[in-house]
């Protein structure tokens, strides 16, 4: 009985050793993620030769051997073709808060502007974001505006959800389409601030906040929040909701921005009347219905493993293995 229980002692020692050496790992690889950026890769993939890998798997499969024959004639000749002149370029954008994909984004309209042909070319941008910080969001809104400033089409792909500054960032574009059920809108602005100054007298706990500046920390997390400064914040909420549908207004002049400026959401089904999305369809419909018509290309720029993160995590992978096959060695899994 005890050495089963020796074995099981080693076990759980094993286990935690491999939690604590994994949680360092994770926290460096963190912090080291978080401390400088890495450079990003440009990946360019054509959709057509999807689109056609996926037409030829099924037709052979679902085809008799003189259709399939019929199938790769009209295939053959149809690459012999003259290709369609326009150019589709598809950008992805899935937001967070931060809008932390705003700098790749930026990378990807940078590659796309040196060979899009204004008044020729289009680009889609697929937006999935809820929305976020307002810098974020302003930033990524200010990367897509830079099609339209040299006259590229821009159209705006939501399935999901373009809400608040992910709202922002579609209404840049030329057209917006969206999925029936996507959620668009939330034109608002919104600050939610714990205060636990209340919290701390009653436990006599003396907090002191030295400023220069009277409305230099005007709403605070410890100290007491005042009237002037609850007020002085609300203004400047206040003013970034104004300058948010100016720039709706801006680029949706048939939308009834007072009324629609409230920071209520819609589904896309129902904003189509209200001047909030111009066509209801699926991005995956919109792409597949310019087939042919243009040469579709996605454009990813996706960041690159740095050395520190990728050593930690051939490290941890290591390790891992190794408290494993001890553990199997005395037989604890």
């Amino acid at each position: 009985m005890s050495f089963w229980l020796d074995i099981a002692d080693f076990a759980l020692k094993a286990l935690l050793i491999v939690a604590a050496f994994g949680g360092v790992a994770f926290l460096i690889a963190s912090a080291a993620r978080g401390a400088r950026e890495t450079p990003a890769d440009l990946a360019v993939r054509s959709i057509d030769e999807r689109y056609d890998a996926d037409e030829a798997l099924l037709k052979r499969a679902v085809l008799d051997k003189r259709e399939r024959k019929a199938f790769a004639k009209a295939r053959k000749a149809a690459k012999k073709a003259a290709k369609p002149d326009k150019r589709l370029f598809v950008l992805r954008f899935k937001g967070d808060l931060r809008a932390s994909a705003a700098p790749r984004l930026g990378r990807e309209v940078d590659a796309v502007l040196m060979v899009a042909r204004p008044g020729v070319d289009e680009v889609v941008a697929r937006i999935e974001s809820p929305g976020g910080t307002v810098t974020g969001y302003g930033l990524a809104a200010a990367q897509l505006r830079r099609f339209v400033e040299r006259g590229v089409a821009l159209t705006a792909c939501v399935d999901q959800v373009a809400a608040s500054g992910g709202y922002m960032m579609a209404c840049v574009a030329d057209r917006i389409v969206a999925a029936p059920f996507a959620l668009v809108g939330s034109i608002g602005v919104v600050a939610q601030v714990p205060n636990v100054n209340r919290l701390l007298k009653k436990n006599d706990i003396d907090f002191e906040e030295i400023t220069a500046g009277e409305f230099k920390r005007s709403v605070s997390v410890f100290g007491e929040i005042t009237p002037a400064g609850r007020e002085h914040f609300k203004s400047k909420l206040e003013s970034t909701h104004e300058a948010f549908k100016r720039f709706v207004a801006e680029r949706r002049p048939k939308v009834d921005i007072n009324t629609l400026g409230n920071g209520d959401v819609w589904l896309a089904s129902d904003a189509v009347e209200l001047g909030l999305v111009d066509e209801i369809a699926s991005a995956d419909a919109y792409l597949l219905r310019a087939r042919g018509s243009a040469r579709l290309y996605e454009v990813a720029a996706r960041a690159k493993s740095g050395r520190v993160r990728q050593w930690l995590t051939d490290g941890g992978a290591a390790l891992g293995e190794a408290a494993r096959a001890a553990l199997t060695r005395f037989g604890a899994i």
